[in-house]
């Protein structure tokens, strides 16, 4: 396979929008390798604000890749359980990098980006689809492993570009789609969630994505960062949106049930303990061809172990990542995220249990500060994903 654009940083770094964040007022914290912003006016207030409005957040640490060639969705599909060759251009698709022994080695969206050449009546040509081409998003602190391992597995007739000189900028928000319109004259009227285009705003050539990781409709733009800090200045000057911190991206991915790389799921967790079938489509789980297909048809055909479920716990402490979960006197498993739910107003959390005790209202205790608490297995999302699917 071949490559472009390689670098590798140990150190914290800084991303295009650091000097904006903190020019807002945010207050930074070292995140997947970089300062980031946790929060500008509380997490509570812009969780509310994201839930009711929009809000703006810098993904910027994210990975950007695009693998291109003619066997681009022939060779990602070795690696990603996921149908891409059926993927239509313009569309996006959740999926999983995986490993040989069956683990995640991190979850990933992928849209077949695939250009369409416009055809020139003058010379006689017509319109036709250009190299076939895949935009991946990879998680910030897995990015370097994820670029190692799909340039060991890749054939060399493909090539992976890594995006490092683009910034991501997520808007989410019922009123995201109203103020995006607005700034860019009515571009994604007739998208639907999981639809992607590349539009051209001004001399600011972006790639929008009707997708995001708080369970509401929004949008995630891909810009040069170089016009960064520009575009969220003209996004941040509609009424409906505000700058968020990564405090309350954590809370609303919570409520929305979506689990979190290195915490939720990780290389020792398979997809069907994880609760991410949906990941796998039913066709190629069944015919395999993909990495760790033996070991999770295994686990499929045995049943797991223990499964990823969310829990309602009483009263208001909150039951965080650690805390273990009791059936009685027997300790049956382990909080991987948690938190107090601003729009339930109570604590919940997502923890893998005994798949006996999987069931939706089985009643346990989580251990929070050497007290065991009420709680029971509630159905997830948390709270209801309002994603724009169209009429």
């Amino acid at each position: 396979m071949s490559e472009e654009n390689e670098t590798f940083e140990d150190e914290i770094g800084t991303l295009p929008l650091d000097a904006w964040h903190r020019g807002k007022g945010a207050r930074m914290v070292p995140f997947a390798g970089y300062e980031m912003p946790i929060q500008y006016d509380g997490i509570v207030v812009e969780h509310n604000w994201t839930r009711d409005q929009a809000g703006l957040f810098d993904v910027s640490h994210m990975g950007q890749l695009m693998v291109t060639g003619e066997k681009a969705a022939e060779e990602l599909e070795k690696l990603l359980p996921g149908a891409i060759a059926s993927l239509k251009p313009g569309r996006t698709r959740y999926s999983l990098l995986m490993a040989e022994d069956g683990g995640i080695l991190d979850d990933l969206m992928v849209t077949n980006a695939t250009p369409w050449i416009e055809g020139d009546e003058e010379e006689g040509t017509e319109g036709h689809w250009g190299e076939p081409a895949y935009y991946l998003v990879v998680n910030g602190a897995m990015k370097w492993d994820d670029i190692a391992h799909l340039r060991e597995h890749l054939d060399d007739d493909v090539t992976l570009t890594h995006m490092d000189e683009h910034a991501l900028i997520a808007l989410q928000g019922p009123n995201a789609a109203t103020a995006l319109n607005r700034v860019m004259r009515n571009v994604i009227d007739d998208s639907v969630f999981m639809d992607s285009l590349v539009h051209d705003f001004g001399e600011w050539p972006l790639r929008i994505t009707r997708s995001g990781y708080t369970g509401e409709d929004g949008f995630e733009i891909s810009v040069p960062a170089e016009f960064a800090e520009s575009l969220c200045d003209r996004l941040c000057a509609e009424i409906e949106v505000r700058p968020i911190g990564l405090g309350a991206r954590d809370s609303l991915r919570l409520e929305a049930g979506l689990p979190l790389y290195g915490h939720d799921i990780t290389e020792k967790t398979d997809p069907v303990s994880a609760d991410l079938l949906f990941a796998l489509t039913k066709k190629r789980r069944e015919e395999g061809g993909w990495m760790g297909h033996e070991a999770v048809a295994k686990v499929l055909a045995d049943g797991p172990a223990q499964k990823r479920v969310g829990l309602e716990i009483d009263g208001r402490l909150p039951a965080r990542e650690g805390a273990l979960v009791y059936s009685g006197e027997k300790q049956v498993g382990r909080v991987t995220s948690g938190g107090f739910s601003p729009t339930l107003e109570r604590p919940i959390a997502m923890a893998y249990i005994d798949t006996a005790l999987a069931d939706e209202g089985t009643e346990l205790e989580v251990e929070v500060r050497n007290k065991r608490l009420s709680a029971k297995v509630a159905s997830m999302p948390f709270v209801p994903h309002r994603y724009h699917r169209g009429k």
